[in-house]
């Protein structure tokens, strides 16, 4: 995906998604893509803005639609109750995803290529499923190869500050972290209305 086409995303939401990559995706037009863009007067739809929020989900952690759902489903059967949280709790701890916020890669589809290609570890043993939900007290981190010259970059300017739910090895500096405790809803990186996606899926029956 190129830049031009992640940045229409972004406009299109009306909010910079970390998980995309390069920043400054509304820093010269802050309204959405189109001759409509700058009608601010439009009225949205209920149905529109709860499309609005699973779309963050969707585009910040590079998922297909089947894959959120899937998702969607786990959460349901960890908890009935308050499943949204749940949910996010999953997504922030897949494997792509915790590559990225530690910062081995500047974006999530980057994260993931790191994961597919074996230059991930994950307790010392190489993991390559980007999906994997990793648990409280893995240790994630880079093969001695991806440690060096290929990840330098992303590890000396991360895209977002580590998360709190994320700590460094102090041996081994910012090549291998632990999850500390499970991620929830303050931690997502974006703005973001839970209560949208939960209406919109329970109105599916998902």
């Amino acid at each position: 995906m190129s830049h031009r086409t992640k940045f229409k995303m972004q406009r299109a939401l009306g909010l910079e998604l970390p998980g995309l990559g390069k920043p400054g995706a509304l820093q010269n037009r802050n309204y959405p893509p189109g001759q409509h863009g700058q009608n601010k007067r439009r009225k949205i739809s209920e149905y529109s803005l709860q499309l609005r929020e699973k779309q963050k989900l969707l585009f910040h952690y590079a998922l297909r639609e089947e894959q959120l759902r899937r998702f969607v489903r786990d959460a349901r059967r960890i908890t009935a109750s308050n499943w949204i949280e749940a949910l996010i709790g999953l997504l922030e701890s897949r494997l792509d995803n915790l590559v990225f916020r530690l910062g081995f890669a500047r974006s999530m589809a980057a994260a993931r290529q790191l994961v597919s290609h074996g230059h991930i570890l994950v307790n010392g043993r190489r993991l390559t499923i980007g999906s994997a939900v990793i648990k409280v007290g893995a240790y994630i981190g880079l093969t001695e190869y991806a440690a060096g010259e290929m990840t330098d970059a992303s590890r000396t300017t991360p895209r977002l500050p580590l998360a709190e739910f994320l700590e460094f090895e102090p041996t081994v500096g910012n090549t291998r972290g632990i999850l500390r405790f499970p991620p929830s809803l303050r931690h997502i990186p974006f703005e973001f209305e839970p209560q949208r996606v939960a209406e919109y899926y329970a109105q599916r029956g998902v």
